[in-house]
């Protein structure tokens, strides 16, 4: 089986650089796409908000850049403990 996500955004929204009980540096992010695609022979415009986190050396990178900026993210689907919401789990990041 394969959980793997490849999605071209604008970094929306970034909270404040934290660090989980172990030390690693971790920070939640709001991603915000927009595309087209055929969907039934009709061309479809999609726009999608999606939660993110990235931990260690990425997160510190990402708490870096600037609100605005287009990046695509790759990484996993993952659900949090005590909760339904699907979060992106970012693994890598390459600036357009």
């Amino acid at each position: 089986m394969e959980n793997r996500v490849v999605l071209t955004g604008t970094l929306a929204e970034q909270a404040a650089l934290r660090y989980t009980p172990a030390g690693l540096p971790a920070l939640d992010v709001r991603i915000e796409h927009s595309s087209q695609h055929q969907e039934a022979g009709n061309l479809r415009n999609v726009t999608a908000s999606v939660k993110a986190v990235a931990f260690g050396s990425l997160a510190e990178k990402l708490a870096r850049q600037a609100p605005g900026s287009q990046w695509t993210f790759q990484g996993f689907l993952a659900t949090p403990r005590n909760t339904k919401m699907l979060v992106l789990h970012i693994q890598d990041i390459q600036q357009n």
